[in-house]
Protein backbone atom coordinates (compact mmCIF):
# COMPACT_ATOMS: atom_id res chain seq x y z
CA UNK A 1 0.00 0.00 0.00
CA UNK A 2 1.09 3.03 -1.46
CA UNK A 3 1.35 6.36 1.50
CA UNK A 4 -1.19 8.16 -0.62
CA UNK A 5 -3.75 5.40 0.42
CA UNK A 6 -2.95 5.38 3.53
CA UNK A 7 -3.10 9.10 4.00
CA UNK A 8 -6.49 8.35 1.82
CA UNK A 9 -7.79 5.47 4.22
CA UNK A 10 -7.26 7.57 7.29
CA UNK A 11 -9.11 10.25 6.48
CA UNK A 12 -11.83 7.95 4.77
CA UNK A 13 -12.25 5.84 7.90
CA UNK A 14 -11.49 8.21 10.43
CA UNK A 15 -15.04 9.03 10.53
CA UNK A 16 -14.54 12.62 11.23
CA UNK A 17 -16.46 13.80 7.94
CA UNK A 18 -19.82 11.73 9.45
CA UNK A 19 -19.79 11.53 13.54
CA UNK A 20 -19.33 14.80 15.59
CA UNK A 21 -19.19 15.22 19.44
CA UNK A 22 -21.71 17.85 18.98
CA UNK A 23 -22.31 18.69 22.49
CA UNK A 24 -18.36 18.75 23.21
CA UNK A 25 -17.89 21.24 20.30
CA UNK A 26 -20.82 23.91 21.01
CA UNK A 27 -19.82 24.02 24.38
CA UNK A 28 -16.45 24.45 23.80
CA UNK A 29 -17.07 27.24 21.49
CA UNK A 30 -19.48 28.56 23.64
CA UNK A 31 -17.13 28.68 26.30
CA UNK A 32 -14.60 30.06 24.48
CA UNK A 33 -17.06 32.58 23.24
CA UNK A 34 -17.70 33.79 26.67
CA UNK A 35 -13.81 34.02 28.03
CA UNK A 36 -12.88 35.74 24.91
CA UNK A 37 -15.57 38.51 25.59
CA UNK A 38 -14.03 38.54 29.31
CA UNK A 39 -10.65 39.13 27.99
CA UNK A 40 -12.53 41.75 25.86
CA UNK A 41 -13.36 43.87 29.06
CA UNK A 42 -10.22 43.04 30.86
CA UNK A 43 -8.39 44.86 28.38
CA UNK A 44 -10.64 47.69 27.57
CA UNK A 45 -10.64 48.22 31.59
CA UNK A 46 -7.31 48.35 32.07
CA UNK A 47 -5.92 49.70 28.75
CA UNK A 48 -3.52 52.42 29.58
CA UNK A 49 -2.90 53.63 26.26
CA UNK A 50 -4.00 56.87 24.45
CA UNK A 51 -6.33 55.77 21.70
CA UNK A 52 -7.92 52.63 22.16
CA UNK A 53 -8.54 49.92 19.39
CA UNK A 54 -11.64 48.30 19.38
CA UNK A 55 -10.34 46.10 16.21
CA UNK A 56 -7.80 44.26 18.36
CA UNK A 57 -9.99 44.51 21.28
CA UNK A 58 -12.03 42.31 19.09
CA UNK A 59 -9.73 39.97 17.31
CA UNK A 60 -8.85 39.12 21.03
CA UNK A 61 -12.22 37.60 21.09
CA UNK A 62 -11.90 36.06 17.31
CA UNK A 63 -8.67 34.82 18.32
CA UNK A 64 -9.92 32.82 20.95
CA UNK A 65 -13.04 31.06 19.06
CA UNK A 66 -11.21 30.43 15.79
CA UNK A 67 -7.91 28.92 17.82
CA UNK A 68 -10.82 27.03 20.14
CA UNK A 69 -11.86 25.41 16.53
CA UNK A 70 -8.57 24.92 15.28
CA UNK A 71 -7.72 22.34 18.07
CA UNK A 72 -11.20 20.78 18.04
CA UNK A 73 -10.22 19.78 14.63
CA UNK A 74 -7.04 18.97 15.71
CA UNK A 75 -7.32 16.30 18.24
CA UNK A 76 -9.98 14.33 16.08
CA UNK A 77 -7.20 13.15 13.05
CA UNK A 78 -3.55 13.10 13.14
CA UNK A 79 -3.51 13.68 9.11
CA UNK A 80 -5.82 16.90 10.12
CA UNK A 81 -3.50 17.95 12.18
CA UNK A 82 -0.55 17.93 9.86
CA UNK A 83 -2.59 19.52 7.18
CA UNK A 84 -3.31 22.26 10.08
CA UNK A 85 0.03 22.67 10.77
CA UNK A 86 0.95 22.92 6.91
CA UNK A 87 -1.69 25.76 6.65
CA UNK A 88 -0.85 27.78 9.46
CA UNK A 89 2.99 27.90 8.42
CA UNK A 90 2.54 29.61 5.40
CA UNK A 91 0.55 32.45 7.06
CA UNK A 92 2.42 35.77 7.54
CA UNK A 93 0.98 38.21 10.59
CA UNK A 94 2.57 41.52 9.74
CA UNK A 95 0.89 43.74 12.21
CA UNK A 96 3.23 45.47 14.65
CA UNK A 97 2.58 45.26 18.32
CA UNK A 98 2.70 48.90 19.81
CA UNK A 99 2.24 47.99 23.14
CA UNK A 100 4.51 44.62 25.16
CA UNK A 101 0.93 43.99 26.99
CA UNK A 102 -1.13 43.73 24.14
CA UNK A 103 1.52 40.55 23.63
CA UNK A 104 0.11 38.83 27.04
CA UNK A 105 -3.67 39.28 25.56
CA UNK A 106 -2.88 37.84 22.49
CA UNK A 107 -0.93 34.73 24.30
CA UNK A 108 -3.86 34.75 27.03
CA UNK A 109 -6.54 34.13 24.19
CA UNK A 110 -4.69 31.88 21.87
CA UNK A 111 -3.62 29.82 25.02
CA UNK A 112 -7.52 30.22 26.32
CA UNK A 113 -8.92 28.62 22.91
CA UNK A 114 -6.23 26.00 23.08
CA UNK A 115 -7.39 24.74 26.58
CA UNK A 116 -11.31 25.14 25.40
CA UNK A 117 -10.36 22.79 22.63
CA UNK A 118 -8.66 20.43 24.79
CA UNK A 119 -11.56 20.17 27.15
CA UNK A 120 -9.66 22.27 29.94
CA UNK A 121 -12.11 24.08 31.30
CA UNK A 122 -10.81 24.51 34.82
CA UNK A 123 -7.55 24.97 33.83
CA UNK A 124 -8.48 27.85 31.08
CA UNK A 125 -11.20 29.21 34.37
CA UNK A 126 -8.05 29.13 36.59
CA UNK A 127 -5.44 30.95 34.50
CA UNK A 128 -8.23 33.70 33.91
CA UNK A 129 -8.30 34.49 37.60
CA UNK A 130 -5.38 34.27 37.69
CA UNK A 131 -3.94 36.34 34.74
CA UNK A 132 -6.62 39.62 36.55
CA UNK A 133 -5.25 39.08 40.10
CA UNK A 134 -2.15 39.62 38.29
CA UNK A 135 -3.16 42.75 36.19
CA UNK A 136 -5.07 44.02 39.11
CA UNK A 137 -1.62 44.20 41.80
CA UNK A 138 0.88 45.67 38.52
CA UNK A 139 -2.09 48.12 37.80
CA UNK A 140 -2.80 49.56 41.30
CA UNK A 141 1.29 49.53 42.03
CA UNK A 142 2.24 50.99 39.46
CA UNK A 143 3.93 54.94 40.07
CA UNK A 144 1.59 57.66 38.69
CA UNK A 145 2.87 60.52 36.91
CA UNK A 146 3.41 61.70 34.02
CA UNK A 147 6.95 61.36 31.48
CA UNK A 148 7.83 64.03 29.89
CA UNK A 149 10.68 65.17 27.42
CA UNK A 150 12.22 68.42 28.04
CA UNK A 151 14.08 70.03 24.93
CA UNK A 152 16.40 73.19 26.01
CA UNK A 153 18.58 75.12 24.09
CA UNK A 154 21.15 77.18 25.91
CA UNK A 155 24.57 78.98 25.19
CA UNK A 156 27.34 78.07 27.33
CA UNK A 157 29.10 74.99 29.20
CA UNK A 158 28.61 76.43 32.65
CA UNK A 159 25.01 76.74 32.62
CA UNK A 160 24.05 72.87 31.68
CA UNK A 161 24.53 71.92 35.37
CA UNK A 162 22.61 74.49 36.66
CA UNK A 163 19.59 73.48 35.02
CA UNK A 164 19.77 69.75 35.84
CA UNK A 165 19.87 70.92 39.74
CA UNK A 166 16.32 72.99 39.03
CA UNK A 167 15.01 69.70 38.03
CA UNK A 168 15.41 68.92 42.05
CA UNK A 169 13.87 65.76 43.39
CA UNK A 170 12.05 64.66 40.29
CA UNK A 171 13.37 61.46 39.01
CA UNK A 172 15.03 62.50 35.58
CA UNK A 173 17.53 61.00 32.99
CA UNK A 174 20.08 62.99 30.07
CA UNK A 175 18.99 61.66 27.17
CA UNK A 176 21.10 63.60 24.98
CA UNK A 177 23.41 66.24 24.81
CA UNK A 178 24.34 68.24 21.03
CA UNK A 179 26.76 70.83 20.99
CA UNK A 180 26.94 73.58 17.77
CA UNK A 181 29.48 75.78 18.85
CA UNK A 182 28.29 77.82 21.81
CA UNK A 183 24.98 76.59 21.00
CA UNK A 184 23.47 73.31 23.02
CA UNK A 185 20.84 71.43 23.19
CA UNK A 186 20.14 68.98 26.02
CA UNK A 187 17.15 66.78 25.78
CA UNK A 188 16.28 65.67 29.48
CA UNK A 189 13.37 63.01 29.82
CA UNK A 190 11.38 63.75 33.49
CA UNK A 191 8.67 61.69 35.38
CA UNK A 192 6.50 64.23 37.26
CA UNK A 193 4.41 62.69 39.91
CA UNK A 194 1.77 65.40 39.57
CA UNK A 195 0.80 68.20 37.38
CA UNK A 196 3.59 70.34 38.61
CA UNK A 197 5.83 71.64 35.35
CA UNK A 198 7.06 74.38 37.65
CA UNK A 199 10.70 73.68 36.48
CA UNK A 200 10.15 74.23 33.00
CA UNK A 201 9.69 78.33 33.97
CA UNK A 202 12.90 78.20 36.06
CA UNK A 203 14.75 77.24 33.71
CA UNK A 204 13.54 79.24 31.10
CA UNK A 205 13.88 82.47 32.78
CA UNK A 206 17.78 81.53 33.38
CA UNK A 207 20.64 83.55 31.83
CA UNK A 208 21.74 81.72 29.04
CA UNK A 209 18.41 79.91 28.43
CA UNK A 210 17.30 80.52 24.67
CA UNK A 211 14.03 77.97 24.82
CA UNK A 212 12.24 75.19 26.65
CA UNK A 213 10.07 72.81 24.84
CA UNK A 214 7.84 69.67 26.91
CA UNK A 215 7.17 67.01 24.95
CA UNK A 216 4.80 64.48 27.15
CA UNK A 217 6.01 60.59 26.75
CA UNK A 218 3.63 58.19 26.38
CA UNK A 219 5.72 55.31 27.16
CA UNK A 220 6.85 53.49 30.15
CA UNK A 221 9.27 55.08 32.98
CA UNK A 222 11.67 52.64 34.11
CA UNK A 223 13.93 54.15 37.22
Amino acid sequence: MSIRDMIKNSILESGVFTTYDAPRVIIALFLSLLLGCFIYFIYRKFYTGVVFSRSFAVTLVGMTVLTCMVTLAISTNIVISLGMVGALSIVRYRTAVKDPMDLLYLFWAITTGITMGAGMYLLALTAAVFVVIMILIFYYRQEKGKIYITIIHYTGDDIGDKIIQNFGKMKYFVKSKTMRGQQVEMAVEVFCKRENISFMEKIRSMEGVDDVTLIQYNGEYHG
